[in-house]
């Protein structure tokens, strides 16, 4: 049903579009009607492209699948009305249905034009205003080649292929969440803890594990945040950590929270373990891409750099933490403490709580393109001194505790740092970082966390 709609609406933006020569021959009367029937049919695509729209389950995602029809629209007719126009040229059709005359081609650009146009701008302004996955590359690409030929035609594909597959993947998780609302899948006896790894803070507005929270939450979860700060030597994080749970517990009553931590949050909530007291208040910790190993090329930068540098760069980046919240932020400490050198210390020191849950996942970029900006370009440095890496950490610093998941890819991307905790918010084929996130915590309530 939605291909014969979709052929059906094309045809009337086509004979809309081509008017002035299809219906030259016609009664006069019969030629106004016929303009003044296809017109409305026009308006109201415009308006209503596709019958799906009524199965999109927010607004944003009806505007957005009206948008991408109406590129597709588009697409048909400006195919058919260019055969058109090369079969006059040829004179291949009956003569009725030929353009006569200078005046007539004139008359027939313009509305054709006019009429494909109004359908391009919808869609296009549709699908810029609400889709998620363009990104500021598709679309600043989308602007600048614009009117550059062939160039146009090739962005315009990806933009339909993109948004076409963020409309159903979305929608589907919509409708997906709908179905298993009432089994709370994520509803864990303790509360998810979720700790950041270094360099980034717990902002309100900039949630830094992207749009995993969100979906935990609609299948039953309670999260929590560390809410540390950003760059500290792992003892020192460790102590905000374990004030942190003391707090969760005092004030919500639950005497335990399952902590779910990245990268460095992973060895500064080892390094809170290692307390007593608040060992009894964690039921599990996931830790996701930590280098519990370390990061070889994080000595060998330390080492290649002198003094000067290194404290240049940790005067300027502890200025810039300050006015983002952080009261007394320490990067040399904190790097120091994800080197390969560091860790192995710590790990002879440090040792796993008896009975408690403890689990790992890592991954890893396919190829230097595989991460966004900058962990495509550290890839091939990382890869130099700690193999296959995820941008930053290498493949054999991510195991932990009694079970170890790997996730991976087939094509060229990877997954990266970035991508396990959904920062970029984006979706690629073959790994749905949300649905990964559900059933990770699903399982934690499987095992009565």
């Amino acid at each position: 049903m939605k291909i014969i709609d979709r052929v059906i609406n094309c045809l009337v933006i086509f004979l809309l579009a081509n008017c002035c020569g299809i219906l030259g021959e016609i009664d006069t009367k019969k030629r106004v009607i016929s303009i003044v029937i296809l017109t409305g049919l026009f308006i109201w695509i415009n308006f209503v492209p596709s019958g799906e729209i009524k199965n999109m389950r927010t607004a944003r995602l009806k505007v957005c699948c009206g948008g991408v029809e109406l590129l597709i629209l588009f697409v048909g007719a400006f195919s058919l009305t260019v055969v058109y126009a090369i079969g006059n040229l040829l004179e291949l059709f009956p003569r009725k249905m030929m353009l006569q005359g200078k005046s007539e081609w004139i008359i027939h650009i313009i509305a054709a034009v006019f009429t494909l146009a109004i359908v391009f701008w919808n869609g296009m302004l549709r699908v810029y205003a609400t889709s998620t996955q363009l990104g500021v590359k598709w679309r600043a690409l989308g602007i600048i080649f614009g009117m550059v030929p062939l160039a146009h035609l090739y962005l315009l594909g990806i933009i339909i292929r993109t948004v076409s597959k963020e409309v159903k993947f979305e929608n589907d998780k919509i409708i997906l969440n709908e179905r298993r609302k009432e089994d709370k899948i994520c509803e864990t006896k303790y509360p998810i803890l979720m700790v950041h790894g270094v360099f980034f803070r717990d902002f309100r507005f900039l949630n830094y594990w992207g749009r995993i929270p969100e979906q935990l939450k609609l299948n039953g979860a309670t999260i929590f945040y560390g809410n540390h700060s950003s760059a500290l030597a792992v003892k020192d994080s460790a102590v905000e950590l374990r004030q942190r749970i003391l707090e969760i517990v005092k004030e919500t009553g639950f005497d335990k929270v399952n902590v779910i931590a990245h990268s460095k949050g992973g060895l500064d909530m080892r390094e809170a373990l290692s307390d007593p007291e608040i060992a009894q208040h964690v039921a599990s910790l996931t830790t996701i891409n930590t280098p519990h190993r370390g990061c070889e090329f994080a000595d060998y930068l330390l080492n290649f750099f002198g003094e000067k540098e290194k404290n240049a760069v940790a005067t300027a980046y502890n200025a810039a933490l300050k006015k983002l919240g952080d009261s007394e932020p320490d990067f040399i400490s904190a790097v120091e403490d994800l080197t390969a050198s560091a860790c192995e210390k710590r790990n002879e020191r440090l040792h796993d709580v008896p009975g408690l849950f403890i689990q790992s996942v890592g991954s890893k970029c396919a190829n230097p393109g595989g991460g966004r900006f900058p962990l495509n370009l550290t890839y091939r440095f990382v890869n130099r001194f700690d193999g296959a890496n995820d941008g930053l950490v290498g493949e054999k610093s991510f195991p932990w505790g009694e079970k170890f998941t790997f996730l991976t890819v087939t094509g060229k991307r990877g997954i990266s740092h970035g991508d396990v905790i959904d920062l970029n918010r984006e979706n690629f084929d073959d790994f749905d970082v949300r649905e990964f996130f559900v059933q990770l915590v699903a399982d934690l309530k499987q095992r009565g966390f």
